[in-house]
């Protein structure tokens, strides 16, 4: 069996002709801002990967798309890291149409049908901000709500057709319930602007994403029961399940490419490849136990402590990854090309994605060690 033998089969079997374009050409060329990588994904019809096969998508269950993911980021961390976003959108959506007799399902027939992308704009990437805090508000008149506010970054900014936006909704007793909305990306008053000025995963296009006066129609609103102190509902407990594993597994196929030319460069000590490809892998079956566990079980506050262990787990284990291989490679390799700089950053990023270790002290200690519900602060 080679490395990533199994992840990169599943991949061509799921969405032909996508590994085949990415390891056509070298890592830069899917980097950086406006590359092709996104064009390749919807010609492969990945918008539709995970919507059910009743309504036109593939249906795969979380851990063959954490394969996928996992194959993906080896060949693009940014192409792994945006479609992860709209993954993630289109596991909630298959969610609500599970439990609702609404018009979901529809959307998800269109998604697939027309390889529809969708950002995902919920509270991410503001220092001291929790992911169930919006930065977007609504303005409610009657039937009619209007959002007003900005994401950033929000991947996919430029590619997108649609997005998924949380924001407080104001329950009837005065207090505010986290709601989300599907808006088109035409809608008059949503905009785009550059925000992302960094090098690194610049392909994911993660720039702003403005909001202003933008009317949500009935039928492209969810509201949720996310309780005021942080205690999740099922619709959210299962986004946050999918969110965690999939961006895990993008981040672990980023160092898997690093430790893929630490195994196949001549001259690396047996000793620095059989180390990295130990934790690589160590943390790839930790990843496929927690997605088995989600995709045969229901999914409940004990799948997602698994799979916040798993996520700063493999964090731990990618720094270790990221050492012995830079080392092992050697100051010749890091100085004649960019691949082992920009896989050595580009890693480090999987520790800014919400929620952050240090806000999950005090609650993951509270529900393994006096058995309370588990919070994601607010």
């Amino acid at each position: 069996m080679h490395f990533l033998e199994h992840e990169r089969a599943t991949l061509t079997d799921l969405l032909p002709g996508l590994d085949d374009a990415l390891a056509a050409a070298p890592l830069p060329t899917w980097e950086t801002p406006g590359n092709p990588g996104l064009d390749h994904f919807r010609a492969a019809g990945g918008p539709g990967l995970l919507v059910p096969a009743e309504h036109g998508g593939k249906g795969v269950d979380l851990l063959t798309a954490v394969r996928v993911q996992r194959a993906v980021g080896s060949r693009s961390p940014s192409l792994a890291i945006a479609t992860t976003m709209h993954h993630f959108s289109v596991a909630s959506l298959v969610e609500t149409a599970a439990r609702s007799s609404g018009m979901e399902w529809m959307l998800l027939a269109a998604i697939a049908g027309e390889n529809l992308l969708l950002a995902s704009g919920f509270a991410e990437g503001r220092t001291g901000q929790g992911i169930l805090n919006p930065a977007i508000t609504a303005r409610v008149e009657g039937d009619k709500v209007w959002l007003n506010g900005a994401k950033k970054p929000c991947s996919l900014a430029w590619s997108m057709d649609l997005l998924t936006a949380s924001f407080p909704f104001p329950a009837e007793n005065g207090t505010a319930r986290l709601a989300v909305a599907v808006v088109p990306a035409k809608t008059p008053g949503l905009s785009v602007r550059p925000f992302w000025k960094s090098s690194v995963l610049a392909g994911a296009e993660s720039d702003e994403v403005v909001l202003e006066d933008v009317e949500v129609p009935g039928d492209l609103l969810v509201r949720t029961d996310v309780g005021v102190d942080g205690e999740l509902d099922h619709l959210n407990t299962v986004g946050f399940v999918w969110f965690e594993a999939l961006m895990t597994a993008s981040y672990l196929g980023a160092a898997s490419a690093l430790v893929e030319r630490t195994l196949t460069k001549h001259g690396v000590p047996d000793a620095a490849r059989a180390q990295a490809v130990t934790a690589v892998e160590s943390a790839a079956l930790m990843l496929r136990g927690l997605a088995a566990r989600a995709a045969h079980g229901p999914i409940d506050d004990e799948v997602l402590a698994q799979a916040l262990v798993c996520r700063y787990t493999t964090q731990d284990l990618i720094a270790r990854v990221l050492d012995v291989c830079v080392e092992a490679l050697g100051g010749m390799a890091f100085v004649s090309g960019d691949d082992i700089a920009y896989l050595n950053s580009a890693c480090r990023a999987l520790a800014f994605h919400p929620p952050s270790r240090s806000r999950m002290h005090a609650p993951l200690a509270g529900y393994f060690g006096a058995g309370e519900p588990l919070r994601i602060p607010a």
